[in-house]
């Protein structure tokens, strides 16, 4: 129910004013969203990097549906690989970027598809050419059949683009099937959109043992596994199926979003383990950081407290 409320607030804009609006909002999110500037993410990925851990960088934004926004988003993402690059933080995959294309246009009238694909063409050769590499985000089931069409197109010339896939879906494992192949990066979240029974598991339980079954496809399979969870159960399963499979290291790694269990993700990397942190950045974090709290509720009981007592 909580989970269900979250998501709703998430699409509310007089919610959405009154939070951005409390003084204390700026500082409790900064937990959680490193700040607005290009800057900002470059600084949270060099400041990962002092303990040994890599990063994903999502510029904040969805569901464009102006041209101009759409171009806006392209060129901060070629902005941000290339300071990425100039801080000497892109090369060898230390610090990629992750994408929505419902923010570079997918949604657009007539051409969105086209101008959505050529703008993530883009930003792949941005980061070709900075030596990293881009993950391509998943978004509500609607967009699943589009995303993946858009992932194939882009990986004939990048084979290096990551897909990711929401066991959430009762769709996911046949997806996980089809992606785990030799050079294919799959991140595996559970999914964080609000979905109908219809094409997605309802109970968090279900969720979990999807993601398991997901994860052992992933595991088994020739490409890279990107376990993306906060679950300390998950993230033992991926290491005792890892061990299973006599998986390298260096053959598949963890992802958690900035700010939350950053002990946890330190014990990982110190132990040899590839540790990436999800880091979002930008003007527009209300319905992020609503998704994030609805997937794990003391995420919203720390904002809140934070709220309270500071508010």
């Amino acid at each position: 129910m909580l989970r269900n409320s979250l998501l709703q607030l998430s699409k509310s804009g007089a919610v959405r004013q009154t939070i951005e609006k409390a003084p204390v909002s700026r500082s409790v999110v900064r937990r959680f969203v490193p700040g607005d500037r290009t800057e900002d993410a470059v600084s949270a990925t060099a400041e990962l990097r002092t303990t040994n851990r890599f990063a994903t960088i999502d510029y904040l934004g969805e569901d464009t549906a102006d041209l101009t926004q759409a171009i806006r988003t392209r060129d901060h993402y070629i902005e941000l690989l290339k300071a990425l690059a100039d801080a000497d933080l892109s090369q060898h995959g230390m610090g990629e970027v992750s994408l929505k294309l419902s923010a570079l246009g997918q949604y657009l009238p007539g051409d969105g598809h086209k101008i959505a694909l050529d703008h993530a063409r883009e930003i792949c050769q941005a980061a070709a050419n900075a030596g990293t590499t881009v993950t391509l985000d998943m978004e509500d089931h609607t967009t699943t059949d589009a995303t993946l069409e858009s992932l194939r197109e882009l990986r004939q010339d990048f084979p290096w683009v990551g897909a990711v896939i929401q066991s959430y879906l009762h769709r996911s494992e046949a997806d996980c099937r089809d992606l785990a192949h030799e050079g294919s990066r799959v991140r595996l979240c559970k999914g964080a959109y609000k979905e109908p029974e219809s094409v997605a598991f309802q109970s968090s339980s279900d969720v979990d043992q999807s993601y398991v079954r997901c994860l052992k496809i992933l595991m088994a399979g020739a490409g890279y596994p990107m376990v993306a969870s906060h679950d300390p159960r998950l993230v033992e399963i991926a290491g005792a199926l890892a061990a299973h499979h006599n998986r390298d290291a260096d053959s598949f790694e963890y992802q958690m979003l900035y700010g939350i269990r950053p002990e946890e993700q330190k014990r990982i990397a110190d132990r040899g383990n590839q540790m990436r942190v999800y880091i979002p950045y930008g003007e527009e974090w209300y319905g992020y950081l609503m998704r994030r709290m609805a997937e794990r509720p003391a995420n919203a009981m720390f904002f809140l407290r934070g709220l309270a007592s500071k508010g």
